[in-house]
């Protein structure tokens, strides 16, 4: 397989495992410099060397994390997560609430006891009354996919 093809599939495959680094170019350690083995856009890669650096090779936090690509509280975040969860630690998280967080338990029986009550009601009202009830702005469409996960789990 040339190395063209080689290189596009690595680079197809980083993206669809969102381990793509953003910013290839700022990394400047001459471990990344023209080889063929570390790749300055497997961002898992990079955060393991720049960890590796400091622990193994004594280097400064700073100087590491500059050479990375890196601010020193990412090299801090790094550190935690390699800690706790091991490389896995390394692999960037989705951002934003994991969960529907407004619509507690709570607001989803108040929900489906005015759906019940007023199988009329809108979305937009629906949303308007849990303002009213509780305080929290939902938005519709929030309100519209839970409720739609909810039948499809009856």
């Amino acid at each position: 397989m040339p190395d063209r093809t080689r290189r596009a599939g690595k680079l197809e495959a980083l993206s669809q495992q969102g381990t793509l680094n953003p910013r290839p170019q700022d990394v400047t350690h001459e471990l990344f410099q023209n080889s063929s083995f570390f790749d300055p856009r497997d961002l898992v890669q990079v955060k393991y060397e720049m960890l590796r650096q400091v622990r193994v090779e004594n280097q400064s936090v700073s100087q590491s994390a500059k050479v990375f690509g890196f601010s020193r509280p990412s090299f801090y975040q790094a550190r935690s997560n390699f800690q706790q969860t091991g490389m896995a630690g390394l692999i960037p998280q989705k951002r934003g609430p994991r969960r529907a967080h407004k619509l507690t338990p709570e607001v989803l029986k108040f929900l489906q006891q005015a759906r019940s009550a007023q199988p009329s009601l809108r979305f937009q009202e629906l949303a308007q009354l849990v303002k009213e009830r509780f305080g929290v702005l939902v938005h519709p469409r929030s309100i519209e996919r839970q409720l739609l996960r909810q039948k499809k789990r009856l």
